[in-house]
């Protein structure tokens, strides 16, 4: 199921090159950026660019990410070199602005998509997310800090109104990326339990978190109740609450958002 969401990122970033940014010459964020590029000042073809350029960074990511996340980065890899290759280079709008706005959110949309679901598209995606797991910076805003390059690049090739358009397109891909790949927030959970020991145990078993537990009583009730106290990624919720509701269907689970985390805190 994950590799179908992959790859179908991977033809909603081909459509957002092929259809709205392509045509006008406006470059995309990253690998794909610079593949844009190339294949528009050489007669190669931008998606077998991007298979090349992107390879030496999978290998980096295998290395540095893990087996699972590499395999699903040369999934998204391939299959979005593959549909650069066989979309046809259409232009959708003549307007460029409205060609610039709408690459650019379909693009982080698709971008978003696979990075949620344990992939990247490659290139620079894998850079940011190392970086992001030793700081609390987020992808898409790393993603758009490390673009800034191939503004200046747009801007030297073609023309300075392009590379503006680029860096257009680029912070909407990183605002649309942190609106669906939100594993950087991160939330502290407070759930009081009669079922303390039991839910404690099975969530040390399952979840890589540390947990501080407190005593309590019911204000009405005065049962007593343990308060389990963890900080954890948005995509950790719905597990914990699993956990809680199979051991104590009446637990109550306060959620709020974290603003920093200063300590020991493990990024997956």
């Amino acid at each position: 199921m994950k590799n179908l969401i992959v790859i179908a990122g991977s033809l909603i970033v081909a459509f957002a090159f092929n259809f709205f940014l392509v045509p006008y010459e406006i470059l995309s964020s990253g690998i794909s950026g610079i593949a844009i590029l190339l294949g528009l000042i050489t007669p190669f073809n931008t998606g077998l660019l991007n298979l090349v350029l992107n390879l030496p960074l999978v290998i980096l990511g295998y290395y540095k990410l893990g087996k699972t996340i590499t395999i699903n980065t040369l999934i998204c890899v391939v299959s979005l070199s593959a549909f650069l290759y066989l979309l046809p280079v259409v232009e959708v709008t003549d307007n460029i602005l409205l060609s610039t706005v709408f690459g650019g959110v379909i693009c982080g949309i698709g971008v978003g998509l696979i990075l949620k679901y344990s992939g990247t598209s490659g290139g620079l995606d894998i850079i940011a997310i190392i970086i992001s797991q030793t700081s609390n910076v987020s992808v898409g805003l790393l993603l758009t800090g490390m673009n800034g390059i191939i503004v200046f690049i747009s801007g030297a090739v073609f023309n300075w109104d392009i590379a503006l358009y680029t860096l257009l397109s680029i912070y909407l891909t990183g605002k649309m990326i942190d609106t669906i790949f939100t594993n950087h927030v991160k939330l502290t959970m407070q759930i009081i339990t009669s079922k303390g020991d039991l839910i404690r145990e099975d969530l040390l078993n399952s979840i890589y978190r540390g947990i501080t537990i407190s005593e309590g009583y019911g204000g009405y009730t005065q049962e007593k109740k343990q308060i389990l106290m963890m900080v954890v990624t948005r995509y950790e919720t719905m597990q914990i609450k699993k956990i809680v509701r199979n051991h104590d269907g009446k637990a109550f689970i306060n959620i709020f958002e974290t603003v920093e985390v200063d300590g020991e805190f493990a990024k997956n």
